[in-house]
């Protein structure tokens, strides 16, 4: 609950305002049931006309005031819920963007998709129903209790006999239930994992005729969903008709205990006509309650489900005078990592050093720890030990907005969204004007090819920029992160899709454009890092060595079994 708080607190009052008009309506609707009891007993019984009309005319007025209440009532409420479920959708996405790496891992992308859109929305349709039959229903409910013992207590062992058989039904009902809507919430994210797969996958699958497997895949999972939320709405479908059944036993019992106590004299026509009418009520009203406790229970379970993503903590800063070194550019200083925080280290102490200036070159084989330096230095993950500096702060004393506005990273996997190229490079400088957007992409040698297509710059991409090619989103890619003109620059492995002439002329224009800068260039091809000042060796996690292409050449076992690899025994000898 306490994640709700805010909210409590800031519609607390429209809320109350809500439940004054629905007290309103619901009063309106108790008294109507009595002033028909003397009309009958009074008028009609009696040929009384004007009795009748006068009566008749005062239903008509708390018909209207009840109308009244329920036409404003129903106004907040529906203008409430949508602010809350408005609200507490883009703080749950705020805090989703807010997470690492490792916390946002706690979760899958389906299950956080599931967690915005369909639990928000059961929250917000518990609200809003909060304001119009979970407060009304129980005020009926008992209202209508006090009103017919009031109007004849004769005959209320009815009542004593049918509610506690009813409020067992209920507690039965929400005892049961709650387990089974936790499931369906959580086929719902399996299924909702299995169609982004699919979509995001949607060429390999085309590629290698996989159709029918991605199909009996879906149909598993949602034959699965479908068979929980069929036994759940089974079980939900077994109370509301016993509820119904013994509240209708009740009003044959109050006709026919009615019936004997009119023959006795202790009872008149209208007080029998008021009392199945407040059963009537009662019976409506046990039934929004059976409603209720089901919205109650899976609006419950993802309540409890979007807690849990509030409640992630975030990383804990660290004192900021015990995260100063006096050095000028990047360090890393014995940094140890591990993905889960336990277990084996990917990354194991590794200490580096990078001025500005400086082009770092970091190579080695698939699963030596080059993204992982990456991750750390962006603070996506936290390092398991160790620490990170730059310009003498230690990276967990900064803000991460302020962090990553000193880095522009271009990922191994080419990210572009839907919109135009120029919309895309403007991920790096919403600001910039036609001239920069050019010269960023000149450097990156994406001008070429942009300036060729019928619209340019204009041009719209489809969704992660499929009428691309692999080397195009790259150089896109990088002319975005050339853009921002921060002070670090990251290329991790995003040139291995150019050819090596196009490589070429990109790392020469980086050399004089980006003169000042620290540039890191992640790369697992020898020839794409052989010209940077400072190159790292990564083997399993470790510095395998350090220098300069022609030291680690003639001097480091790992740098010339790629080289060998690569570019054969000729290079690894002219080396």
């Amino acid at each position: 609950m306490r994640h709700y708080k805010k909210y409590i607190k800031k519609y607390g009052f429209l809320f109350s305002v809500a439940i004054v008009f629905l007290m309103i309506e619901a009063i309106c609707d108790l008294l109507l049931p009595t002033i028909l009891a003397s009309i009958i007993d009074n008028g009609v019984a009696n040929s009384d006309l004007e009795y009748v009309l006068n009566m008749g005319g005062m239903m008509l007025l708390v018909t209207g005031i009840g109308a009244l209440g329920a036409i404003i009532r129903n106004i907040i409420s529906s203008n409430l819920s949508q602010k809350l479920g408005a609200e507490l959708r883009s703080d749950l996405y705020r805090k989703i963007q807010s997470l690492r790496l490792e916390e946002m891992n706690q979760f899958e992308a389906s299950s956080l998709v599931t967690r915005l859109t369909n639990d928000v929305n059961q929250v917000q349709m518990f609200v809003n129903g909060l304001m119009r039959i979970m407060v009304k229903a129980p005020l009926v409910c008992l209202g209508s209790i006090f009103m017919a013992v009031r109007l004849n207590a004769s005959i209320s062992w009815v009542l004593l006999l049918v509610i506690p058989i009813v409020a067992l039904i209920i507690v039965l009902n929400v005892k049961i239930s709650l387990p089974f809507f936790m499931r369906v919430q959580k086929a719902t994210d399996r299924l909702n994992g299995v169609v982004r797969e699919f979509l995001s996958g949607i060429r390999v699958i085309r590629a290698f005729n996989r159709g029918r497997f991605e199909q009996s895949r879906f149909d598993e999972k949602n034959e699965q969903l479908s068979g929980t939320s069929m036994k759940a709405m089974r079980i939900m479908s077994i109370f509301s008709p016993g509820i119904s059944l013994t509240v209708n036993f009740g009003i044959v019992l109050v006709l026919l205990a009615g019936g004997w106590n009119i023959n006795d004299g202790q009872m008149q026509v209208g007080e029998v006509v008021a009392y199945v009418n407040y059963m009537t009520q009662i019976l409506i009203s046990l039934m929004m309650i059976t409603m209720i406790f089901n919205m109650f229970v899976r609006a419950r379970v993802s309540a409890g489900r979007i807690g849990e993503v509030l409640g992630t903590n975030n990383p804990l800063e660290v004192k900021a005078e015990e995260a100063s070194i006096r050095q000028e550019g990047v360090v890393f200083e014995h940094v140890y990592f591990s993905y889960h925080g336990t277990g084996e280290y990917v990354l194991k102490d590794v200490s580096l050093s990078a001025k500005p200036g400086e082009t770092i070159g970091i190579i080695g084989s698939t699963g030596a720890g080059k993204s992982s330096l990456v991750n750390l230095l962006l603070r996506l993950y936290e390092p398991s030990e160790g620490s990170i500096y730059i310009n003498g702060e230690n990276i967990r004393a900064m803000d991460s907005k302020r962090l990553r506005e000193q880095i522009a990273y271009v990922p191994q996997k080419s990210t572009l969204f839907t919109g135009t190229i120029k919309e895309n490079i403007l991920w790096g400088k919403a600001d910039a004007d036609m001239d920069e957007i050019q010269h960023a992409a000149s450097i990156a040698q994406a001008n070429v090819f942009i300036t060729r297509l019928p619209e340019g710059y204009d041009t719209q991409l489809g969704q992660g920029g499929v009428n691309l090619s692999g080397g195009q989103k790259q150089r896109v890619s990088i002319a975005r992160a050339l853009l921002r003109d921060a002070p670090i620059l990251i290329l991790d492995d995003s040139t291995s899709a150019l050819d090596a002439v196009t490589e070429q002329r990109l790392k020469e224009a980086l050399s004089e454009d980006g003169k000042g800068k620290i540039i890191f260039l992640i790369a697992q091809r020898i020839t794409s890092v052989m010209d940077a000042d400072h190159i790292i060796v990564m083997e399993n996690g470790k510095i395998a060595g350090a220098g300069k292409h022609e030291e680690l050449a003639k001097g480091n076992s790992v740098y010339k079994e790629i080289i060998l690899s690569q570019l054969g025994t000729e290079m690894e000898t002219s080396g």
